[in-house]
């Protein structure tokens, strides 16, 4: 029933005119926790997930260590910086604790950060293994930043699917995968993060408040989940992806911003 289940033939067409418009292919998945509607579009296919994982990384360290745990110190050296480390280069030597950690690799999606986070699990597989325990045997992670990134056509490591994350995302935010203080914690990290400012959040009224996790990579990925409130009801779990064919292709936060307003036409 997919493209387009339980959103009707318009919806569905929307996305589609989105897909033409730029050039991309699209996925997309959306449920409305009040009454369980949903939006699918390509929910079912494999997206490179990008740096949308570290809001999985985040939790599962919160589950991990819970919040009192938060304070151990974790130190590196330079040769632990990749490019993309605004917050990790500024502590060489002295180190960050794990608190401090999750703040950079949520909220600026510190790339240095978030493969520390990723030793301190155990490795991919940890992560690999957190995601199963949420009851996702979709999702496959493999590798740590950058590599990750490269978001190769038909290579299952380090993808996921839009429903996957979706559903991954209602657990450790909304759920009780995580006890409510650590639900709350993670929560302010999204919402607290600047880098989606021009993706699902430019798609929804402006009174509505989203707490997000963004990503990018080489085929053009382009990505963002989400918890969208709007005022006086329940909320919204949102993820959108997007690709295409060519390995240095550009992407377009505009379609992932229109995506996300087809979203809340229909959800609204």
């Amino acid at each position: 029933m997919d493209p387009g289940r339980c959103a009707g033939g318009e919806v569905a067409a929307a996305f589609k005119k989105l897909e033409r418009k730029y050039d991309a292919r699209l996925g997309v998945h959306a449920v409305d926790t009040g009454s369980n509607q949903e939006i699918s579009y390509h929910a079912d296919e494999r997206f490179a997930y990008a740096s949308t994982h570290k809001a999985f990384t985040a939790a599962a360290i919160l589950d991990k260590h819970s919040l009192s745990g938060l304070d151990e110190v974790i130190t590196y050296k330079k040769k632990d910086l990749l490019p993309h480390s605004p917050v990790t280069s500024k502590h060489v030597g002295e180190g960050m604790t794990l608190r401090a950690l999750c703040a950079a690799t949520v909220r600026y999606s510190d790339n240095a950060a978030d493969n520390l986070l990723l030793r301190e699990l155990g490795g991919p597989k940890a992560l690999d293994a957190f995601l199963e325990d949420l009851g996702d045997d979709v999702t496959h992670a493999n590798r740590y930043e950058q590599e990750l990134n490269e978001a190769t056509p038909g290579d299952k490591r380090d993808t996921t699917t839009p429903r996957a994350f979706a559903e991954d995302l209602r657990a450790v935010a909304l759920g009780d995968a995580l006890d409510k203080k650590e639900r709350a914690q993670l929560s302010t990290w999204m919402r607290e993060s600047p880098t989606g400012k021009t993706l699902i959040n430019a798609g929804f009224p402006k009174d509505w408040t989203v707490a997000d996790k963004s990503g990018a990579g080489r085929y053009a990925s382009r990505n963002d989940i989400a918890v969208v409130r709007p005022p006086g009801k329940a909320p919204l779990v949102v993820t959108v992806m997007s690709k295409r064919s060519e390995r240095d292709a550009d992407y377009d936060d505009k379609l992932v911003s229109e995506a996300a307003s087809v979203v809340a036409d229909e959800l609204s």
